[in-house]
């Protein structure tokens, strides 16, 4: 069934698509949602127990705060990339979709590694610590086959020339971590060119510094939520080479104390 226009204003008791900010449209046998691409300034909607399979037409509703999808058929988590761009949304209502499989660990930290600013995951609060980890171990939500927003350009250079081109590492690292937080990606004019050795062989060992270089340049456009983010994950990250490094020295003294007994 197609939410229309009609059924919407009906709903919502109200005149036109625009003005609407609330809608419920609970087990309404929905599989057509294509109507909210006209509802930019929707805060609340209810779509629990449809039919709904595909995310995109929610792309714009860049008010929406609140968004519960609960039984319905959405097929893979890679619809989440279509709500990257709510950075409004706080709420998040999931569950009972194919999408979200049998390991319910792996599934929450993977919608909130795509969704950092969630503050509500399936009627349960999502920590701070939740956040962090998900940054680390959840899986990289990638944009659904087919999609306009897959379809990345290389400004006309040969794929040979894009490969090598240490600018291309740069933007595609720097991307990377901007749709992983949320974000817009850069366009190829915002990045200052390179200097790098031409060769093959020089790529891999530039490679860990474009990512620096990416992640130095992505903190100048965090706003305060998001860098406390960062920084409890670099946080546990550095914990983690602490703990490392304190085993393996822990283990020269064993060994050197060993040695000496003998």
């Amino acid at each position: 069934m197609k939410l229309t226009r009609k059924l919407v204003l009906a709903k919502a008791k109200a005149s036109d698509l625009e003005s609407v900010k609330k809608l419920n449209c609970w087990g309404c046998n929905l599989t057509d949602i294509s109507i909210f691409s006209q509802m930019p300034n929707i805060t609340v909607l209810t779509l629990s127990v449809n039919r709904i399979s595909s995310l995109a037409p929610l792309a714009g509703c860049l008010s929406l705060c609140e968004l519960y999808l609960r039984r319905n058929m959405i097929p893979s988590l890679s619809e989440l990339s279509h709500l990257r761009s709510l950075t409004s949304l706080r709420v998040l209502w999931l569950a009972e979709n194919p999408c979200c499989g049998a390991e319910s660990s792996k599934y929450r930290l993977t919608v909130l590694r795509c969704l950092p600013r969630l503050q509500r995951l399936d009627n349960l609060p999502v920590t701070d610590e939740e956040t962090a980890l998900a940054v680390m171990e959840g899986e990289v939500v990638t944009t659904p086959p087919g999609s306009v927003q897959n379809q990345l350009s290389s400004n006309g250079l040969p794929d040979a020339e894009t490969e090598n081109d240490p600018l291309n590492y740069n933007m595609e690292e720097t991307n990377k971590i901007r749709e992983e937080l949320g974000m817009k990606p850069l366009s190829r004019d915002k990045f200052p060119s390179l200097s790098s050795p031409s060769t093959r062989d020089s790529r891999s060992s530039m490679k860990k510094t474009h990512t620096l270089d990416a992640v130095l340049l992505l903190l100048n456009d965090l706003d305060e939520e998001e860098l406390r983010i960062v920084h409890t994950a670099t946080l546990n990250r550095l914990q983690t080479y602490t703990l490392d490094s304190e085993t393996l020295n822990n283990s020269l003294q064993t060994q050197k104390t060993t040695d000496i007994t003998q």
